[in-house]
């Protein structure tokens, strides 16, 4: 089966999105390339006239940390993401969500770009990334703007930006602070190599024994990747001891848009696993923020 007429690596960003721009026919960014070639393989997606390889471009496959904000190439390897010093020390949540995609031999090439540019609900990079606040960049020829990672889900494996034109180079979100850390955590079928029944990740900042600011995500809560922002909302202010889980776990579940999978779960079995997926996210995160151990005390999850 020829999966494309014709190939380019570009050096630059400049000459990626030139190409995008000049390209006959279809196109299809690459770089790990181990979702399209499969999809295109399984005829999921149909063969491209122009592969454009960005996985040697320089600006895409860069980590580092500059005026407050952390920069990631789209073109990172997840293997680079949970092996690099910075993110495991600024992103524990996207660290250990992409420690679990596929395998060691998937992780040596896939990227987050394209965990993120698939537009799953329920890509562990994306929901990683969506509890850091991310914002994405995308290029094209007039060049390179900032938009919230949010926005560019249409839902599932859709975008709401042109693939022929602009392509995810980047993204970027704040350096943590004081009282700030992260967690991520998820369940999955045995195989081990399987899309997430659910996951969920949880960024917080904790001053004075309180929650000052919150972030919750979850998937696959819904057709899009998804932010509790009413859940979050409710948190703001909660102090760590009192009574503030179980109304938590309600707001949430009233929130997310669980549904039936006939290869991985019910409904009703991921509205079971939400309120401990919440409260091992939370858990972890506050430990980690005050730097001792701290557990929610539940006394029943129903």
């Amino acid at each position: 089966m020829q999966i494309f007429q014709d190939y380019v690596s570009p050096g630059s960003l400049e000459e990626a999105v030139r190409a995008l721009a000049e390209a006959q026919g279809t196109t299809s960014v690459i770089s790990g390339g181990t979702d399209l070639l499969l999809d295109i393989r399984q005829g999921r997606h149909k063969p491209v006239d122009l592969m454009v390889d960005v996985s040697e471009v320089p600006e895409m496959n860069q980590v580092k940390e500059e005026d407050g904000w952390i920069y990631l190439g789209a073109s990172v390897t997840h293997k680079r993401i949970i092996t690099d010093p910075l993110l495991k020390e600024q992103a524990q949540c996207l660290v250990e969500g992409c420690g679990l995609i596929g395998g060691p031999q998937v992780r040596n090439v896939a990227t987050i770009g394209g965990n993120v540019a698939h537009a799953l609900p329920a890509g562990d990079g994306t929901v990683g990334l969506l509890a850091l606040d991310t914002e994405v960049q995308l290029a094209s020829l007039e060049g390179s703007r900032w938009a919230p990672l949010l926005e560019i889900f249409a839902g599932p494996g859709r975008v709401t930006f042109d693939r022929s034109q602009e392509l995810v180079a980047g993204f970027r979100f704040r350096s943590q602070g004081e009282g700030e850390a992260s967690s991520f955590h998820r369940v999955m079928r045995p195989q081990g190599v399987a899309i997430a029944i659910l996951n969920a990740a949880a960024w917080v900042k904790v001053q004075e024994g309180e929650f000052k600011d919150v972030r919750i995500s979850v998937g696959p809560a819904g057709p899009k990747p998804f932010r509790g922002f009413q859940t979050e909302t409710f948190l703001q202010g909660k102090d760590l001891e009192e009574d503030f889980f179980t109304e938590a776990v309600s707001i949430l579940a009233e929130e997310v848009s669980l549904r039936t999978s006939a290869h991985r779960a019910t409904k009703a079995y991921r509205h079971q696993l939400l309120p401990v997926l919440l409260q091992q996210v939370l858990e972890t995160a506050v430990s980690r923020s005050v730097g001792r151990p701290y557990q929610i005390e539940v006394a029943n999850h129903d």
